[in-house]
């Protein structure tokens, strides 16, 4: 977890100094939104692809080769000469667009063989609050790096960062690699409100028990003996395990589509506020946003910690519609004292949407696992890209506060209805019955 804190820390200082050298380095706007889109496009593609590559090979291998990777690509954009600069950018923004996602999948899917499956809602909050420490601290350095010691230093530092965290990578003793044993790996056992998520019975309590969980024994298995070209659909039988994990994956795109709002329009409400210093409205509201983040996992990791059990499906719907709603009120020009605590509750509510969107996933049989994270890194990659596009032309003809209004209201309407499929099966199952 501290390599990957480390190389957080890289990824949130190359994202503010990396969109910072295609302009100078190209003179246009529109190369940095091009830069972007080939970047999401590259991790888009990764997400399909996680599933199979990971039957293949260990999460260990895939996790230690995607940061030797990244610390390459950005070794040659360092070394690189002027007339190959551009042609260098686009090899990083394909590299590590790429290489990001398989990570993360690879990271997400094998966290149950890493610590065990009791401890996995803390393993989640740990790897969280580690990166919300490295977004601060690489958002606060970005601009003092670049200005003082210039581009190159930046990006050294960015290659530090990854070859420090394949390091760690390599130092990990994850039982088997973290790669599934045919015939068998570790079975996550869903939490009382996480199973209800999945529909009656995926609790392996109720009558219908067997047929869940031959459902997902069968998924498993086809998922194991799919050919390659089939690898694509085990992902689909991931969620059509647990019919309720699908609609949850939808509501994380639609999440990803009203983070882009957010991000696109924080900017522009900066400028609004004060035109002279338009930084320091956004990088206030990120270091409030992240101190909220990491404050709530303080509390789930003791959460975790005193019930031995994680927050589960219905924190992931709550948490979506009271993030999305601080979101919304950020934009709604309160004053700066009242605006400062929406921001708190922001990362609070984002944090708590993480962790259980993480932890539930990992509830999935091992065989299914990696092809669900997967999808849906694919998922939030397409939310957060065509986000971005219809957020900027939106923006320019209405107000930041309707753009994120309307996205994420959007998120609050399916969050909704997401808590409605929880919650119907547990308020219609029958009590006991009392003689």
């Amino acid at each position: 977890m501290a390599g990957y804190a480390i190389s957080s820390y890289g990824t949130f200082l190359n994202m503010v100094a990396l969109n910072l050298f295609v302009y100078e380095t190209t003179g246009r706007a529109l190369a940095m939104g091009l830069f972007m889109a080939v970047r999401l496009a590259s991790g888009f593609a990764a997400g399909l692809t996680a599933g199979g590559l990971l039957a293949r090979f260990t999460a260990k291998s895939v996790m230690l080769w995607t940061n030797i990777a990244q610390a390459s690509v950005m070794l040659l954009l360092v070394l690189a000469p002027n007339g190959l600069r551009t042609a260098a950018l686009i090899a990083v923004s394909v590299v590590v667009g790429s290489c990001g996602t398989l990570f993360m999948v690879s990271l997400r899917s094998s966290i149950p063989e890493m610590v065990g499956e009791d401890r996995r809602s803390w393993a989640n909050s740990l790897s969280i609050t580690g990166r919300s420490l490295a977004m601060v601290a690489g958002f606060a350095s970005a601009g003092v790096v670049v200005s003082l010691v210039g581009y190159t230093a930046a990006f050294v530092v960015d290659t530090a960062t990854f070859a420090v965290c394949a390091v760690t990578v390599a130092l990990l003793p994850i039982p088997g690699g973290g790669k599934r044993r045919d015939g068998g790996g570790s079975r996550g056992r869903p939490e009382p409100d996480e199973a209800s998520a999945a529909g009656p019975g995926a609790e392996g309590t109720g009558p219908g028990a067997d047929g869940a969980e031959a459902g997902a024994d069968g998924a498993e298995a086809g998922a194991a003996g799919a050919p390659a070209r089939r690898r694509g659909p085990a992902a689909l039988a991931a969620l059509a395990a647990a019919p309720g994990l699908a609609l949850m994956v939808v509501l994380r795109g639609v999440d990803a589509l009203g983070s882009s709002s957010h991000n696109a329009a924080l900017p522009v409400y900066s400028s609004e506020l004060d035109d002279a210093r338009p930084a320091v409205f956004v990088s206030a509201f990120w270091c409030l946003w992240a101190l909220g983040n990491i404050v709530v996992q303080q509390l789930i990791q003791r959460y975790a910690r005193r019930t031995g059990r994680s927050v589960g499906a219905l924190g992931f719907g709550w948490g979506t519609c009271l993030m999305s709603a601080a979101f919304i009120l950020a934009f709604a020009g309160f004053p700066m004292v009242a605006t400062a605590v929406i921001a708190l509750v922001a990362g609070a509510a984002d944090g708590l949407t993480e962790v259980s969107y993480t932890s539930h996933l990992q509830t999935l049989p091992a065989g299914l696992r990696a092809h669900a994270f997967g999808l849906s890194a694919t998922v939030e990659n397409l939310g957060f890209g065509a986000g971005m596009i219809l957020v900027a032309a939106a923006l320019d003809h209405y107000t930041p506060l309707t753009v994120v209004g309307w996205s994420h209201g959007a998120a609050i309407v399916f969050a909704a209805v997401f808590l409605i499929r929880v919650a119907g099966p547990r308020t219609s199952s029958p009590g006991p019955t009392h003689r």
